[in-house]
């Protein structure tokens, strides 16, 4: 009896350490199950609230989120690639949104005309048994282009090519000229969706450049040559281009003329040195007299400056004092009259 006790009280611990899964409320909470939300009116508990604040968060967590999931496992289920997958309401709860909410991806072209012919997508199969190498080959990966190189390792030349000619290289070149091929197709398919304006030449962006922007671009390309697209072919009807292209580039930009020309390098040569040799010299004569005048009177001044004064004599210019101006009647003092000279008498 004692053994039967004990397990029985063991049992009865584990039950004690899982809830129930009913939960008793005041108040009805409202839920939204196909945005899995769940609101709870009552009020909060201050007493339990302030004594053990995390413990009594945690149970009504616990007791709320119970509800949700009642509330789930009541919804039709169903199993898809073994698993029960319940299918959620629409649902009630208005949230805020930013921006509207995104409508259905367009179709492509090839999309378009899979549906209209009732075309449908088959699984492939991750292997395929090959004839020709008897053995099961992988359908697509680095494994798959192996098996490719083993069954083609020879390849016929055709009559009307060239024997020299690299087959090899040229199923290679085919290949990367289709994966181009639909590259520039799948390009052209997203602007086709996004409703844009496809240019002729081909997609070229999601800003597709203009005639004269091309046309700028071809000229800067071909002047950036060592002689300045000097020797660079034409196009049959080409027009030439102003500024070589750097002007509408970078405003502002100036750039030289090009001194190569068509003529052969010995003649131009000949033509700097003759340049050069022959060139004289520009005598400006008013400059000249005016600095003949300028250095005499330099002279002068020096040895005017240098000269020694004689006595009883008057001194000579480089010995002469400064002397102020004489000061006007207006400016405080009175112009001399008939008793500033009786004045200059008696002293």
């Amino acid at each position: 009896m004692d053994v039967v006790k004990a397990v029985l009280e063991k049992h009865q611990k584990e039950l004690d350490k899982y809830k129930p899964i009913t939960v008793e409320k005041h108040l009805e909470c409202r839920l939204d199950v196909g945005t899995l939300l769940i609101t709870d009116p009552n009020d909060l508990d201050d007493r339990e609230l302030i004594k053990n604040k995390e413990d009594y968060l945690a149970a009504l967590t616990r007791d709320n989120a119970q509800l949700l999931v009642n509330a789930i496992w009541e919804l039709p289920t169903e199993r898809v690639d073994e698993s029960i997958v319940a299918k959620l309401p629409e649902p009630t709860t208005v949230l805020p949104r930013l921006r509207k909410v995104p409508g259905p991806r367009p179709l492509t072209k090839w999309e378009k005309f899979a549906k209209e012919k009732g075309i449908t997508k088959k699984k492939k199969e991750k292997k395929t048994y090959d004839d020709v190498l008897d053995k099961w080959v992988p359908t697509y990966g680095f494994k798959h282009a192996e098996a490719a190189k083993d069954k083609d390792w020879v390849l016929e030349v055709p009559q009307n090519a060239d024997p020299n000619t690299d087959m090899f290289q040229k199923k290679i070149d085919l290949r990367n000229e289709k994966v181009a091929k639909n590259e520039i197709q799948r390009m052209k398919n997203i602007v086709r969706a996004k409703k844009m304006d496809m240019p002729r030449s081909g997609y070229l962006g999601p800003e597709a450049a203009s005639s004269n922007q091309l046309h700028t671009a071809m000229t800067v390309a071909k002047s950036s040559t060592a002689s300045v697209g000097k020797f660079q072919s034409k196009l049959p009807k080409e027009k030439e281009a102003r500024g070589l292209g750097v002007k509408e580039l970078i405003p502002g930009a100036k750039r030289k003329a090009s001194h190569i020309t068509d003529r052969p390098e010995r003649e131009a040569n000949l033509d700097l040195i003759k340049s050069v040799l022959n060139k004289k010299p520009k005598i400006d004569v008013d400059k000249a007299i005016s600095l003949q005048k300028q250095d005499e009177r330099m002279e002068r001044e020096a040895e005017a400056g240098n000269r020694p004064a004689k006595k009883g004599g008057k001194k000579g210019k480089g010995s002469r004092k400064a002397v102020g101006k004489k000061p006007k009647a207006h400016q405080g003092q009175r112009a001399p009259g008939k008793k500033g000279q009786a004045g200059r008498k008696r002293r």
